[in-house]
């Protein structure tokens, strides 16, 4: 885990945190600078909980005692990057507004960068490479990433189609074989009928890949290779919203992995549907 980004995880893994891990939470968002300086005796008494409640909430973390998790605050702290996600204001102009949307889409794009765990990345490009046929799955606003995935996909010349209906999903699911791959795509990683869509694909041996918030989720935990991303939610917009942009950036770098690997053969594909979009131009 980056050690400059204590503070994302926080605010990422808070929907999973229970009540007393959540005092936890809200104590170190508040005032960063005061949990440096404190020890994890002096935080349990303040907030009137277990030394042992702070030390499984730096463990749900990620982090190996509460020491490891101040070193990690401190890094954050100090860190070049400022807290970009600044809050709109309702006397904002639609310029300011728009400048704030960025700098946020910005944020969510750098902390999930700097959370991208290269082990799971490399196992994914592998797996792509290796499927017959790439399928994707999303429900809602995961199903537009889906969508996407496939519009890039298909430029690779590897079979692939993108499902955002439910009852589709579990046939096309019923399908697969070890030969494929299915990359399933939701933000909280709670979606019940994408789980069951996902139990159907394993059952029939087929590597599945799930695109999750980076807390621990049902579907995260479930799938062979876990990819996450790291987004805030803030006035006005979910952070359900602002991960997409990080979903679409994961989306294109495995596009262009599989495409760089391809070499002659994805080159021809991609020649070939140029060549066939071509023919609707003027």
């Amino acid at each position: 885990m980056a050690a400059s980004n204590c503070l994302s995880k926080i605010r990422s893994s808070y929907g999973i945190l229970s009540e007393k891990e959540k005092k936890i939470a809200d104590f170190i968002l508040e005032d960063p600078q005061n949990i440096i300086h404190s020890s994890i005796n002096e935080v349990a008494d303040h907030l009137e909980v277990a030394d042992a409640t702070v030390f499984r909430f730096c463990k749900r973390l990620g982090f190996k005692g509460f020491q490891a998790l101040k070193i990690a605050l401190a890094s954050d702290i100090v860190g070049p990057l400022q807290d970009i996600h600044e809050t709109i204001l309702e006397s904002d102009t639609p310029a300011q507004i728009a400048q704030k949307v960025f700098q946020s889409n910005i944020g969510t794009l750098e902390d999930t960068r700097q959370m991208l765990d290269e082990k799971s990345f490399q196992a994914s490009v592998d797996c792509l490479l290796a499927a017959q046929k790439i399928e994707f799955y999303g429900n809602g606003g995961s199903g537009i990433i889906a969508m996407d995935a496939h519009h890039k996909f298909i430029r690779t010349g590897k079979p692939s189609i993108a499902y955002t209906d439910t009852h589709f999903q579990l046939m096309s699911a019923s399908q697969l074989t070890e030969r494929d791959v299915a990359l399933f795509i939701s933000h909280s990683g709670t979606n019940k009928d994408l789980l069951h869509v996902m139990r159907v694909a394993k059952e029939n041996g087929c590597r599945t890949i799930s695109l999750t918030d980076y807390a621990k989720s049902p579907l995260s935990e479930k799938a062979d290779i876990s990819l996450h991303t790291i987004s805030r939610e803030t006035e006005f917009r979910s952070e359900a919203l602002s991960s997409r942009i990080a979903q679409l950036s994961i989306i294109d770098a495995l596009y262009v992995n599989v495409m760089m690997a391809g070499k002659e053969e994805a080159k021809k594909s991609l020649q070939r549907m140029r060549s066939a979009i071509s023919e609707k131009k003027f």
